[in-house]
């Protein structure tokens, strides 16, 4: 295998993808139409969050705007977006970039953990998972540190 250069690693940012925009967010007569993104790079994503400070709808207007290749449009363009539509552009730009996992890749990372929690409360106290699921994940975590700390102890004192 052969290892990357710089080049390789910056390439992807130069990409740009089609994208068919569904015709019910339009209203164009019942036709898809299709739009040019590009992922996002770091230094928008630097300059997106610094220029919108905190504030979620102005990131995602300067989401679009940055990854939006054809037609081009202008910050004031953007904010005259119809929301289901820039939501849908944001959705794309964060999957082209990266920046976002399937809803089962999601469900599946948070799950995991949740299991293996449930199977150690359940082994440690006797608890059913209907008695950890009505826990809050706060109340979880603080059961989990309590038996992490309690083995720690039993492990030193065995020293």
């Amino acid at each position: 295998m052969a290892p990357l250069t710089a080049e390789d690693l910056l390439a992807g940012s130069r990409l740009t993808y089609p994208v068919e925009v569904p015709a019910d967010l339009l209203s164009s007569g019942g036709m898809d139409h299709q739009v040019v993104l590009r992922p996002l790079t770091v230094k928008d994503l630097q300059l997106i969050a610094k220029a919108a400070n905190n504030n979620g709808r102005l990131s995602s207007a300067l989401m679009i705007q940055q990854a939006l290749v054809e037609p081009a449009l202008d910050h004031t363009q953007v904010l005259k977006l119809s929301a289901g539509l820039a939501r849908f552009l944001v959705d794309k730009v964060n999957e082209l970039s990266g920046l976002s996992t399937t809803e089962d890749a999601l469900t599946e990372h948070v799950q995991t953990p949740l299991v293996r929690a449930c199977f150690i409360l359940a082994k440690e106290f006797g608890w059913t998972p209907e008695d950890v699921s009505g826990m809050t994940i706060g109340q979880i975590l603080l059961y989990l540190q309590m038996i992490r700390s309690e083995h720690a102890a039993e492990l030193a004192h065995e020293d």
